[in-house]
């Protein structure tokens, strides 16, 4: 196959419905109002997480804010846990999604484990519950000799290495500090997705893993060093894949390999499939729509094990932290330039990237809302943020009803890979992040000071 995109059948979803205001569907009751359920709705016109009106949060943490539904999190964890619950398994949340400990704590509790990609996250893993590292697979491709010996001596479930030279010095790090680490090669399986080419990663041409080609002889070399397990077999081919064929693909070869490698003489336990599944950005599903993906996306990967005696790491991220968290953002000015209209929000690029950076969409919906009959008063508008790029903006064209100055917006799937990205670019401090649970709302970052930002400096 080589590479080649193949045609699928998409995961199996109920037609969407036609789009109303903000595009979400257009409305006959309040229930119907329902965004990212179990975690945002509409009450009496007000959006809330949970039981918590968001303007409440806003008024007392101030904006910009990220706001997070324990819910949410709770159900959408408990989502993989029940498609994969057939089969040895592992759900390693992806650390780098969103690495806050409130957010650590919360999917550990659960019984999750973790994928890290650098020493950083490892500490933070370890500072929730250091007994967590038997759970912990290490990914990345730059690891460094400190991050390493770091996760040798947490005795993490497994090393995913990603190169011959890291290979290397995984083995010296392992005679100096006599540890026998578990150790999978992250094959590259040339499998082609269809996503943005900056979060596509299993093809070739990518920095990522070894070419499946030349697998098995650095197994051999793997087998060969007594201070090394040969212990899984691992890939990850990109993110916000929204099909199971590439998926089914991906694990397919890696099952063909574990066979090989097994008559070889190693004992392969771990397969670990990586992450990636993907989320609607501009539709707004029932919470039965994602379980049937999640469960799609489980059996596509069952099926591709054929019967092969595993245990199955995988490493959702964005599917589980992305829907349960937005960026609430206050109106600062409103502004005209020959017949283009714009939003001046108090939020910036520096706090949520990914529509400069990748040119994503998220949704944007207002906290009041004044009844489906405010949809014969919509108004282009780009919504732009205060920093000095032009690329700093959340949406360009994007009819909402008239917005007035002061006015509270939310930004919607923005609990992955919007904090996580977040920067101080301009010497703007870094937003507060709120986790809410039913009727309590509980601080898990508090936003930054200028203080903070110069602390380090002299």
């Amino acid at each position: 196959m080589n590479g080649k995109t193949i045609s699928h059948p998409p995961f199996s979803r109920p037609s969407k419905p036609k789009a109303g205001l903000l595009g979400i569907p257009s409305p006959a009751t309040k229930k119907d109002l329902e965004l990212r359920p179990p975690g945002f709705i509409y009450r009496n016109d007000d959006l809330c997480c949970e039981s918590i009106p968001l303007a409440r949060l806003a008024a007392s943490h101030g904006t910009p804010l990220y706001v997070y539904s324990g819910a949410a999190l709770r159900a959408r964890y408990g989502a993989f846990e029940d498609a994969f619950r057939r089969i040895p398994h592992t759900v390693c949340y992806s650390v780098k999604a969103n690495s806050n400990l409130g957010i650590l704590r919360l999917l550990g509790k659960r019984g999750c484990g973790y994928d890290v990609v650098s020493g950083g996250e490892l500490q933070r893993v370890l500072a929730v519950n250091r007994r967590a590292s038997s759970r912990v697979v290490f990914s990345g491709v730059g690891k460094t000799a400190p991050e390493i010996d770091a996760a040798l001596r947490a005795n993490i479930l497994l090393f995913n290495v990603e190169s011959e030279s890291e290979l290397a010095v995984l083995v010296q790090r392992a005679a100096a500090l006599k540890r026998k680490p578990r150790v999978a090669l992250r094959v590259n399986p040339d499998v082609a997705v269809a996503t943005h080419p900056y979060i596509s990663t299993g093809l070739h041409e990518h920095k990522f893993g070894v070419p499946l080609a030349e697998a098995r002889r650095i197994y051999g070399q793997i087998q060969r060093e007594a201070r090394l397990e040969a212990a899984g077999v691992s890939a990850h081919i990109g993110s916000q894949i929204v099909e199971p064929a590439p998926f089914c693909e991906t694990v397919t070869r890696l099952a063909e390999l574990v066979r090989e490698l097994r008559s070889d003489g190693m004992t392969i336990r771990y397969l670990d499939a990586g992450g990636g599944l993907g989320i609607p950005y501009e539709s707004r599903p029932e919470p039965d729509d994602f379980r049937a993906q999640v469960s799609a996306y489980a059996r596509g990967i069952a099926k591709a094990l054929g019967g092969a005696r595993l245990h199955l790491l995988v490493e959702p991220g964005r599917a589980i932290v992305g829907p349960a968290g937005v960026l609430l953002t206050r109106v600062l000015y409103t502004k005209q330039n020959r017949g283009k209209r714009f939003l001046v929000v108090d939020a910036g690029m520096n706090d949520l990237i990914r529509p400069a950076l990748y040119g994503a969409h998220h949704e944007i919906v207002p906290l009041s809302w004044d009844g489906p009959e405010a949809g014969s008063q919509r108004t282009s508008y780009d919504v732009v943020g205060p920093i000095c790029e032009t690329g700093d903006f959340f949406a360009r064209a994007r009819e909402l009803p008239e917005i007035q100055e002061g006015a509270l917006l939310a930004i919607l799937d923005a609990g992955a890979y919007g904090m996580s990205l977040a920067s101080n670019y301009n010497s703007r401090p870094r937003p507060a992040e709120v986790l809410v649970t039913g009727r309590t709302a509980r601080v898990i970052r508090k936003r930054e000071s200028f203080r903070d930002l110069v602390r380090l400096e002299r």
